[in-house]
Parts: C-alpha cells; structure tokens; sequence
C-alpha cells in the first residue's frame, strides 16, 4: 500500500524527512511545501535524484494562509510541519478538518501541551496528532521509554544528547546545524526534570559534568538546557523518581557560553543603547551565527540513555546508546537524519496505523521497539546492554 504524504517547510529537515518517506515509508506521493517555491523544488529535486523516481511535488503555501493550506491537505494520509513552532496549533486544526494524521518537530512544550488538549477531536477525526517529534526531544523521549522498557521496574533515567563536529573549529568548537534561534532558545530556558518524582525546573547552564565516549569522541562536558523532556515529566511524574536529560558539548564551551548567559545577551527585552532600542539576543544572533555555521564540515549526534531500576528482582542499569555521523552517500547530516528521518518514521508509523488514534506525547502513543526496529532499517547504530 502506498501513502500520501505532505511536509510544511522544505527546508534541511523538511527535506530529509521527504527523503525517509520516499525511500522507507511506502510513499506513492510527496507534497513538498514552503513559502519560498524555489526552496521546495530543490527539495523535491534532490528528493527525486537521490531516490531515481518522481516522487516528490513541489508546492508553493504560506502557512498562515490556513485556507490554502486545507486545500494543499486534502487526500493526504500523514502530515510533517517542519516550519516553526508558534504555527502548529493552528496547522492541527486544518489537520483535524481534513483528517490528516499529523507530527511536528515542535520546540515549546506550551504549545506541545495544547495539542495534546485535542485528544477527543482526534479521536473523532480517527487521527493521530503527535507533536515534538525531531531528534530531541522526539526521537530521544522514544529510546528513553524503550531503555525503561529494558528494565521490570524502571526508577531513574539519564539521557545524554548532542549535535557536534567532527573536527571542532576554534573559538567555540561547536557546528550549528539548525536555525540559531532555537539554539538559542534551548541554551536560556530552565530543564523540566523530574527530581525525587516531582516536576522541576532547573536553571539551564548548570550542572557541569564531564562524560566519556568512545574514541576518536573522548571526553565530552554536559550541563542542563531546555526542552528536551517535553511532556515526559507530566507523564511520568509520580512514576520515576528522576527524569532529565544533558546536552554534550566539548570542553570549554559550557565556560564561554555560559559567560554570554551571565551577561544577558540571550535576553529578549529590548535594551537603550545609544539612540537605538536593539534586542540583546538579537545582538548575540548576529555575533555568534557566523562563527559556529560552516556548511563544509561534517557533524555527528549522540544520543545515550541510562535507566536505573530492577531486573528480575535484582538491582539493574539499562544502557542504550546511538551515535550517528554524517552520510557520504546522501550527503545529510547527522542531525539532519537524526531530526528529519525520526519525524519521517513518526509519519510513516501513523499512516500505517501503527499509532493509536488521539493527541498525546510519544513517550505513550509511538511502540518503542518498532521504532527502534525502524532506526536499524535505516542503518542506525544502536548500542544496548
């Protein structure tokens, strides 16, 4: 059986996305949409090249023009919104009116938490809506669910995560791989953790640790950033005593980072300087984005989940652990399919009816051990012990 998929914003994971659809998820169609027609066809034409067959269709749609976007959805089987974030409450209703299975690659829990207060539509409409669905949160809520799975009586789980270079470039030893803002975003709001079973927000750039990977990766430092639990504390709070997780970097760049912190350029209140008003993240932005964007240089992405709890009445530790590099052959990034192949699998797995119908977070609706299965049909290395 073929499907028919649609994917908002053609952009580095848009197109990725398109690619998994294509080649993994039984697609008889691709509708490849943005605002910037020139954009989607050269997704669709890398999507066609890379797969020898005409698959993907480029369209022209303005998102907030939710008319053309009901038009552009109808006979669509799943849909992706890879555009911003503070578009997807509204593009899950256009969804739930043309019935439309949808996923999102999120980036604010608020928004997430008011598309799970769809449920009972979704239920009517006989469509799953799964919002946070990139690398993490998305694919990283997913493989912590399935290392608890690993476990009788899971009680604490870690997770570890984090897009670098593989050869780090002087100052900030760091590869930017997606939009500024969001890094930006996560590096200057509070983790969302579960500590002694109770929901807890913890100042981001904190918590400075030092972890081991194996070479030529070596020592990496983690510390606290925003976002990537999404609504997992909610789920599972009461039920783990502790839930969080820790973005990687190489060493030296949580001091210089967290410098910029302390200094208030990651602020959005607009600051007198001169006879200007300028927005001091604005300001950072401009900065730091040239320094840390080199579209030559390969990346990697780490993921490593550790759960905590009994095994056969014993005291036990689950370990699982993916460590994804660059593609020679498709020429995507790590984090490219790390972000945009785990939202296409999350697509793919609704259209085939492999989720359960309703609105709620992936840590419940998505099997975790079918999209683990889905990671290792696409070459995944993915470590358990």
């Amino acid at each position: 059986m073929s499907y028919t998929y649609a994917v908002l914003g053609a952009g580095r994971q848009g197109t990725a996305a398109a690619y998994d659809m294509a080649r993994w998820g039984d697609a008889g169609r691709i509708i490849l949409a943005d605002y910037d027609l020139d954009v989607a066809l050269q997704a669709a034409l890398r999507v066609n090249t890379l797969l020898g067959r005409e698959v993907a269709r480029a369209e022209r749609v303005d998102v907030t023009d939710l008319e053309a976007v009901e038009a552009l959805l109808q006979g669509v089987d799943a849909l992706l919104s890879a555009v911003p974030y503070y578009y997807n409450l509204d593009l899950t209703r256009v969804a739930l009116k043309v019935g439309a299975h949808m996923c999102d690659l999120g980036g604010n829990t608020d928004i997430v938490r008011e598309q799970h207060g769809f449920h009972e539509q979704a239920l009517q409409a006989g469509i799953s809506i799964l919002p946070d669905c990139g690398q993490v949160p998305g694919m990283g809520a997913i493989l912590m669910v399935y290392a608890m799975d690993l476990l009788d009586e899971p009680l604490d789980v870690y997770m570890w995560d984090g897009g670098l270079p593989q050869d780090p470039r002087p100052p900030f030893d760091y590869l930017l791989t997606f939009n500024v803002a969001g890094l930006t975003n996560e590096y200057a709001e509070p983790g969302l953790f579960l500590r002694e079973g109770k929901i807890t927000a913890v100042e981001p750039m904190t918590e400075l640790e030092t972890i081991e990977f194996p070479e030529p990766i070596g020592t990496l430092e983690a510390f606290v950033t925003g976002g990537g639990t999404s609504t997992m504390p909610w789920t599972f709070e009461g039920k783990l005593r502790t839930l969080q997780n820790l973005t990687l970097r190489y060493p030296g760049h949580f001091a210089q980072l967290r410098a910029f912190y302390e200094l208030g350029l990651w602020d959005l209140e607009p600051l007198q300087v001169g006879d200007v008003q300028v927005v001091p993240r604005d300001v950072f932005h401009a900065l730091f984005e040239p320094k840390v964007v080199f579209p030559e240089d390969k990346d990697l992405v780490i993921v490593r989940i550790k759960a905590l709890g009994k095994k056969d009445g014993r005291e036990a530790e689950a370990l699982v652990q993916l460590i994804d590099y660059y593609d020679e052959d498709t020429g995507f990034t790590a984090m490219e399919r790390t972000t945009g192949w785990s939202a296409a699998i999350v697509a793919e797995m609704m259209a085939r009816g492999q989720t359960p119908r309703g609105a709620g977070g992936l840590e419940v609706m998505v099997p975790p051990a079918l999209f683990v299965q889905e990671l290792r049909r696409r070459g995944f290395e993915l470590e358990e012990h």
